[in-house]
């Protein structure tokens, strides 16, 4: 549930876009299941880990593990495992384990990258960092531990392309969003096992993080999740409580939801993002055409005439060597990198200015930012797509019939009118998945017998709906709900107030009281980056 975040989240991209805008880029051109699941065998102990160097105080190894733990001598898999060391050694607490979200984000990608990452939802303050080993383990079938693939390159490249219609429902004629997936499904059995597909589950991921645990030498394991990372947490401290000693729960997910029918779960979310866009709709018609001139005083009509025009007659956009691979900007790509950045406040800015550009003509700024979006709540084509697919599917419990899927699409439209397109029909590929894992885990995470979790929201969360984190505070059998205001997704490293609630939880295990409020750093803005030429 988590995607390359704009602003700083957004890394070279922002800083593509924004030399765009600023006319410095050489190459701007162009106008349930109610089962507990099986009761594992024990798996046996793994070895000492033999770490080797593989960055700036990183290490890295490979641990192998079953692919399933019913059948602990059968077939092994290999995990792709990496450790921060800790900066203070001697005021060392143990290892931290965090999963970054997606479902599909490599979680040593995210750890190697922090270095670079301040001011971003996930980046460890300096305090955790001293006082523990922070261990990345890519949970199986994401990155380094076998990453599913499903699709050819040419046919990632045909799904890029200019082929969605922003005002269908899917984006296609259902006809064609069946066959395509047919086709990414059948690819999915095509280039792994049935088998491996349906161990791809999260109960067998939080085994695979007590395997990691056991490996590292430690009794019990600290834990932050984001997002999908969420679901990981309490999962991991439902089958093993007695190993957690601490936990911190970022922008979570409904894990009653998440185990249950998807087609709900996905219309959350679709309300929810279209909630963020309106947000920044209704900030930028507040704050006047003297900070937001786009649209001159109405944005919403400025906006969805922007997306028409440039569905009708998308805008050419050269390659430029580190900015943009090149190719065309029509009114589906530029609402998916609408949605992706009003779903975050401090992004507003750059959208403002995107839009803008786009309006008189100049699409690379919205291109760029929209080749950057790379996991989406909705199916986008891009090389985590299969891995977020996979393991949803390999959780969720989709319906099979295709009326239930086109009831929810005429409702995802109805709820909400421009995100909703994106929403309808994104369950399909687990409505017809090849492999499914019928001795899943599916009830409740309630963690019993941990230490009380801290839960941290936002108020306005364009991926994970703020009732959704009251739902888990109420599910775990003793955890704090704390409240950050403002728009985004994921608060730990981007909130001052939010950050020394979760430093203390971590090191000191320490809460705040029980609905706790965060107010915003920096109010929202939707000024541009850079003063329109009007």
């Amino acid at each position: 549930m988590t995607w390359l975040r704009p602003s700083p989240r957004y890394g070279a991209a922002f800083a593509a876009a924004l030399l765009v805008l600023t006319g410095c880029s050489s190459g701007a051109s162009g106008p349930r299941s109610t089962s507990a699941g099986a009761t594992p065998a024990s798996a046996p102990s793994p070895d000492p880990l033999t770490w080797s160097t593989c960055g700036k105080n990183l290490e890295c190894v490979t641990i192998k593990v079953p692919q399933e733990y019913t059948e602990p001598d059968g077939t092994q898999i290999p995990l792709a495992v990496m450790r921060h060391r800790a900066t203070d050694p001697g005021r060392r607490i143990g290892s931290l384990i965090f999963n970054p979200g997606g479902p599909g984000v490599p979680a040593t990608e995210t750890l190697r990258n922090l270095p670079r990452a301040a001011g971003t939802p996930g980046a460890f303050s300096p305090a955790v960092l001293a006082r523990f080993d922070i261990i990345a383990m890519d949970p199986r079938g994401v990155g380094g531990s076998q990453a599913v693939r499903c699709l050819t390159d040419k046919q990632r490249s045909d799904a890029a392309g200019t082929a969605f219609d922003p005002a269908v429902p899917g984006g296609r004629t259902l006809p064609r969003l069946l066959r395509d997936a047919a086709a990414f499904t059948d690819g999915c059995i095509r280039h792994q096992s049935k088998e491996f597909l349906a161990s791809l589950s999260t109960d067998n991921v939080a085994r695979d993080i007590d395997q990691v645990r056991s490996a590292l030498g430690e009794n019990k394991i600290t834990y932050y999740g984001l997002s999908y990372g969420t679901v990981v947490g309490p999962m991991y401290a439902t089958l093993f409580p007695h190993r957690v000693r601490q936990m911190v729960l970022d922008a979570p997910v409904d894990t009653n939801q998440w185990f249950g029918n998807s087609l709900p779960f996905q219309h959350d979310v679709a309300v929810a993002s279209e909630r963020t866009l309106n947000a920044w709709f209704k900030t930028c018609h507040t704050e006047g055409t003297a900070v937001c001139p786009f649209g001159a005083g109405d944005p919403q009509a400025a906006f969805d005439e922007l997306i028409d025009t440039l569905e009708a007659k998308p805008l050419k956009i050269a390659p430029a060597k580190g900015t943009t691979p090149g190719g065309e900007l029509d009114g589906a790509m530029a609402l998916e990198a609408t949605r992706a950045l009003a779903g975050d406040q401090h992004a507003w800015p750059l959208l403002t200015s995107a839009l803008l550009a786009a309006e008189d003509g100049n699409g690379t700024p919205l291109y760029t930012l929209w080749n950057s979006v790379t996991v989406s709540p909705f199916p986008v084509p891009t090389a985590m797509f299969e891995a977020h697919t996979a393991v949803r599917c390999a959780d969720w419990h989709t319906p099979s019939g295709i009326a239930a899927h086109r009831t929810a699409a005429t409702k995802a439209v109805a709820e909400a009118r421009r995100v909703g397109t994106r929403a309808a029909y994104s369950a399909l590929n687990c409505a017809r998945w090849p492999a499914p894992n019928k001795d899943r885990l599916t009830k409740p995470l309630t963690g019993a017998g941990t230490p009380p979790a801290l839960v941290v929201a936002g108020r306005l969360d364009p991926v994970t709906p703020h009732h959704w984190a009251e739902n888990m505070t109420r599910t775990l059998d003793s955890a704090v709900l704390l409240t950050r205001e403002g728009v985004g997704h994921g608060s730990y490293g981007s909130n001052s107030c939010v950050d020394s609630a979760v430093d203390a939880a971590l090191i000191h295990g320490t809460h705040p009281a029980d609905g706790t409020v965060c107010e915003t750093d920096t109010p929202a803005t939707t000024r541009p980056l850079v003063s329109a030429n009007r």
